[in-house]
């Protein structure tokens, strides 16, 4: 199918390319800010969950450029943050810290000609107040997820959706620490040894991977395996009940040791959409 097809063939070629740019821009950011983590990078929210300037920036990336690129389309997102606590006088550094990263980003990627002050960012933030509901569209974002894996160094992803009348639609899950390899050698392509992955689908056309970076995608298919005795097993890192997991597995075992591996959510999210 060619390009010019498979946008014709997509109700939300435009929305996809938009959510594509943005969390691909969004994990670059992110990218830099877990390279170079420092304890005061840290916030807490009122119920004590741990937010970096990295979730603020996600966000105001995000929101810029599904703006940006979607001018024709009334704008509503619902999304983790807004700008209440990086308007106290006390946090006027990591907002600085915030616009200076947000700035950095945008001159690099190059697409756009602008530069945003401290006010822009807060407005930025607070575009996805939005209480979303059954009718219209809204985009729906974390910013990241998998705030421990960000802090231990580990995966995380930038998770963006869009609902239409109630209804997912549309899906860009960008994966800044995944190896492409990683992903790849199950669709017979291979990106060598780049990191950071995006995954995307929309209803109806089914899902894709391509390297973060940007390379052909490729699309996700579902594993020949139909035997779950020759299949991998898998458990959540961080929710799991250890237990029930391990009485399932041994449960499993008829030809061979059936093992265990433990994933982050990110993972086993990926692993469920293969």
């Amino acid at each position: 199918m060619s390009q010019l097809t498979e946008i014709a063939a997509n109700p939300y070629a435009d929305e996809l390319a938009a959510a594509k740019k943005a969390v691909s821009l969004a994990a670059r950011l992110c990218q830099r800010v877990q390279q170079g983590i420092l304890q005061s990078d840290i916030q807490s929210k009122a119920d004590r969950t741990p937010v970096t300037v990295a979730d603020y920036g996600s966000q105001v990336l995000i929101s810029l450029v599904l703006k940006k690129e979607l001018l024709s389309h009334s704008f509503s997102m619902v999304a983790e943050e807004d700008s209440e606590d990086l308007r106290k006088d006390d946090a006027q550094q990591i907002l600085e810290h915030i616009t200076s990263l947000v700035n950095e980003t945008i001159a690099n990627d190059d697409s756009y000609n602008m530069s945003l002050s401290k006010e822009d960012v807060l407005a930025a933030l607070d575009g996805g107040k939005s209480e979303g509901g059954p009718s219209g569209r809204h985009w729906i974002l974390d910013p990241i997820d998998g705030t421990k894996g960000f802090i231990r160094g580990d995966q995380y992803a930038v998770a963006l959706g869009l609902l239409d009348e109630g209804k997912v639609v549309l899906g860009v899950l960008g994966c800044p620490n995944l190896p492409s390899k990683s992903t790849n050698k199950h669709n017979g392509s291979s990106s060598g040894d780049q990191v950071g992955s995006l995954y995307f689908a929309t209803i109806g056309c089914g899902a894709k991977v391509q390297a973060l970076e940007g390379s052909e995608p490729q699309k996700i298919t579902i594993c020949s395996v139909n035997n779950p005795v020759d299949a991998s097993f898998f458990e959540s890192l961080e929710h799991s009940k250890r237990d029930l997991t391990s009485s399932i597995a041994e449960a499993k075992v008829t030809k061979k040791e059936f093992g265990i591996m433990q994933l982050d959510q990110l993972s086993s999210q990926k692993l469920v959409a293969w």
